[in-house]
């Protein structure tokens, strides 16, 4: 089992030709269900941020538009995301088995992302390499 687990959420786009990505958090997990509930979390911090209430008074009348029909759906994807049971389990399973993990949705102009992997397992691989080991 893998006690430890570093957790990336990273925003993408482009910015002058180039493909850009923009860190939006990390956390490293003492546990497997801390990780897990931290990219869930995270997962629906950014939905709430993509797709705030309208109702919500902190932002003025007519401010807010919805997208074109075209446009992929992002924070209904996150938020789908978080309340899947069965992906929560996948997540779990594969990072309980030493496996990075990447969740990562995206719009017209942005892809998100989600990464969660094991410590052990980096640091593993890490030595390997050092001792000239294949890591496959």
């Amino acid at each position: 089992m893998h006690d430890e687990f570093l957790c990336h959420v990273t925003a993408y786009g482009m910015c002058g030709g180039q493909r850009v990505g923009v860190p939006l958090g990390t956390y490293r997990a003492p546990t497997l269900a801390l990780a897990l509930w931290w990219m869930r979390d995270r997962a629906a911090w950014m939905a709430e941020r993509l797709d705030p209430q309208p109702e919500d008074p902190a932002f003025p009348p007519n401010s807010i538009a919805p997208v074109g029909d075209g446009v992929p759906d992002v924070p209904t994807m996150l938020r789908a995301w978080c309340g899947d049971a069965e992906q929560q389990e996948l997540v779990a399973e594969e990072l309980a088995a030493g496996k990075l993990v990447r969740v990562s949705t995206s719009d017209d102009t942005t892809e998100y992302e989600l990464l969660a992997e094991s410590v052990d397992a980096l640091r593993m691989h890490r030595t390997a390499a050092v001792l000239g080991i294949s890591a496959a």
